[in-house]
């Protein structure tokens, strides 16, 4: 598998590799909700999600690693999922306060909101629920109102709709 040997090839940690695997796992089941979605697309972003913590685990992961990408040429449908993964998404307004160049980083595509929510429902290779999240993102953030919302929304958008009651 080719994505697997780029994580090894840039000495990404063999948890994020482990944890990378889960999500695209994780991706790939919620996409069977979703028979328009790109498996492959989903597959490649899911992941290379992470290949930024082989140099970086703070939130500049995801820019380091859509440059990482870059360089291996991937599509700018995989840098987008790679750069929008984080959480429910960073907003413009959210990224200066957190040192990154200042844009949208809210997934925007399917695939996209697909891949950033697998990876906020698995901790490490465990699958977690979004209470969990919740509960990790009070603890961990200022002010996650924001962010807890959008991660609701893309539940309900990716999962939620799909249940049967």
């Amino acid at each position: 598998m080719e994505e697997i040997e780029i994580l090894k090839k840039e000495k990404t940690p063999q948890n994020v590799i482990d944890h990378s695997i889960a999500v695209c796992e994780k991706a790939q089941r919620i996409a069977l909700n979703f028979p328009k979605a790109d498996k492959e697309l989903i597959r490649k972003g899911a992941l290379l999600h992470d290949i930024g913590r082989s140099r970086t685990h703070g939130i500049r992961h995801a820019v380091v690693g859509c440059k990482i990408a870059r360089e291996y040429g991937y599509s700018k449908d995989v840098l987008n999922i790679i750069e929008r993964h984080i959480g429910a998404g960073i907003t413009k307004e959210e990224s200066s306060a957190l040192g990154l160049f200042e844009k949208s980083y809210v997934p925007q595509s399917l695939e996209e909101k697909i891949v950033a929510h697998a990876d906020n429902l698995i901790s490490g290779t465990n699958e977690v629920d979004v209470d969990f999240v919740i509960n990790k993102w009070e603890s961990r953030m200022e002010n996650p109102e924001d962010n807890i919302k959008r991660l609701i929304e893309l539940d309900e958008e990716l999962i939620q709709a799909f249940k049967d009651d």
